[in-house]
């Protein structure tokens, strides 16, 4: 079966295949398994603790707790052992009122109730982390705390006496402070007064004093400023004598500067006239010279140009010709190169093939090599080649035979040593030259002399 928790829940699930507890939000459960969901869902829970401070003065802390389930693994596994099995509210209830009283207790035995009241604060903090501590050892964690004003058990009125006696001494506080305040404020009134009738006295000697100054200032000041007016008036009349002598003293020099600059100014035109006429004969030789070299100088630039121009196109032919001859001997050569490896190629595969028809014609004879080669020869026609490479060779021969019988004539010797003998055979050779000379002559054309040293060689003309 499987089954899946809700968002606060988990799964403690045990049983078969399961050490101790295993804790997950959704599982298969196996037959001989259990999966009891657990609500992490924190809730609120409302005490109120009764203790005993250090003066076995009874109290009443009254508290809200909001404690929940820790969202921890480890903690949710302590949590799923101890309490997961409590149905009731009221046990878990009674659990924590017990954890948090105890520990309530334990911190109220050890303080007065002096300690208590005036650190009510760090009390309830203590109180806090005594209880959360206590707490996790069951996977529970305080979410929020909310503890409330101690108060008096019934029969016993200490807060209400404490409370009282802080109102009491707040009252004659307030008393006190209201008194010191009128006080303060009487001789704050006087004081300002006094203060206000010297502040104005000091304020009109300070301004008498100030018009005394200021009356002196103006005089001393008039004074100084008609002073260096005059002395002003007389530097500027000294000024302008000064610039009065400057200025005649100057026009007398313009004036004899501007003497001097008319003459010099007409001998300069006279003198600047001679240079122009001079730099103008000077200008007109060589322009005539820049037009006759700009003639000779053209026509040889011209010519030198139509020569460049002629030059750079022979090379460019003779460039684009030596550029076409190479182009088509690479493609004759890659073609012939192709060719080639095409033939080696060929003849790589016909030899191939004729090795592999040769190695299973071998094994076909058993290894009779000649039987295998008289198989072939006939395969391949050999024989027959033979045969008419022969018939060619003798065809259209006109042997000419030639038969003579130079045998030897009867009879024997007269005289029985065997002389005649001897005659007879030396007889029959020449008996048989003349037919032999014949032969040969008719069979090869050499004719043969009558002097049998001497003989005549036909005539043959080389192809």
């Amino acid at each position: 079966m499987y089954k899946v928790a809700r968002a606060n829940e988990y799964l403690i699930i045990t049983g078969y295949g399961i050490d101790d507890v295993k804790l997950a939000k959704k599982a298969f459960i196996l037959p001989g398994q259990k999966a009891s969901p657990i609500d992490i869902s924190p809730v609120n829970y409302t005490f109120d603790v009764q203790a005993m401070s250090s003066e076995k003065l009874p109290f009443i802390l009254p508290a809200v707790f909001t404690i929940g389930p820790h969202d921890d693994r480890d903690a949710l596994i302590i949590y799923g052992k101890l309490l997961s099995g409590i149905k009731s509210e009221r046990e878990l209830h009674d659990l924590l009122k017990g954890v948090i009283e105890g520990e309530t207790r334990v911190l109220a035995a050890a303080m007065t109730m002096e300690q208590i009241f005036q650190g009510t604060k760090k009390f309830k903090q203590q109180v806090y982390d005594k209880v959360q501590l206590e707490l996790e050892h069951f996977g529970l964690r305080i979410y929020n705390s909310n503890i409330k004003q101690l108060c008096d058990m019934p029969g016993h009125e200490y807060f209400s006496f404490m409370g009282q006696r802080v109102q009491q001494e707040a009252a004659n506080q307030a008393k006190i402070d209201v008194a010191e305040a009128k006080l303060k404020g009487d001789t704050g009134a006087k004081e300002r007064e006094g203060l206000t009738i010297r502040n104005a006295a000091k304020v009109d000697a300070e301004t008498k004093i100030y018009e005394m100054q200021q009356t002196g200032e103006t005089s001393q000041n008039q004074a100084k400023i008609e002073a260096q007016t005059k002395i002003y008036n007389n530097e500027r009349a000294i000024e302008l004598a000064q610039a009065n002598a400057a200025l005649e003293t100057k026009k007398a020099l313009y004036t004899q500067q501007t003497k001097v600059a008319h003459v010099e100014s007409a001998k300069a035109s006279e003198i600047r006239e001679a240079e122009l006429n001079k730099t103008l004969e000077v200008k007109r030789a060589e322009a005539e010279m820049e037009r006759l070299r700009a003639t000779t100088l053209a026509k040889a630039q011209v010519e030198y140009e139509i020569s460049v121009q002629q030059a750079n196109a022979q090379l460019y032919t003779a460039q684009k010709a030596a550029e076409a001859i190479r182009f088509k001997r690479e493609a004759e050569a890659e073609a012939k190169l192709f060719e080639q490896q095409k033939e080696a190629d060929g003849i790589r595969a016909m030899s191939e093939a004729k090795a592999d028809y040769i190695s299973k014609m071998a094994m076909a004879f058993n290894g009779n090599y000649a039987a295998m080669q008289q198989f072939m020869m006939m395969e391949t026609g050999t024989y027959t080649q033979l045969a008419e490479i022969n018939a060619k060779a003798i065809n259209g021969l006109a042997p000419k035979i030639s038969v003579w019988n130079g045998g030897m004539k009867g009879g024997s010797s007269s005289n029985g040593t065997g002389q005649g003998s001897e005659s007879n055979a030396i007889a029959d050779i020449y008996t048989m030259l003349p037919p032999l000379i014949d032969t040969i002559h008719e069979q090869t054309g050499v004719k043969m002399s009558s002097n049998p040293l001497y003989t005549t060689m036909p005539s043959r003309t080389l192809a």
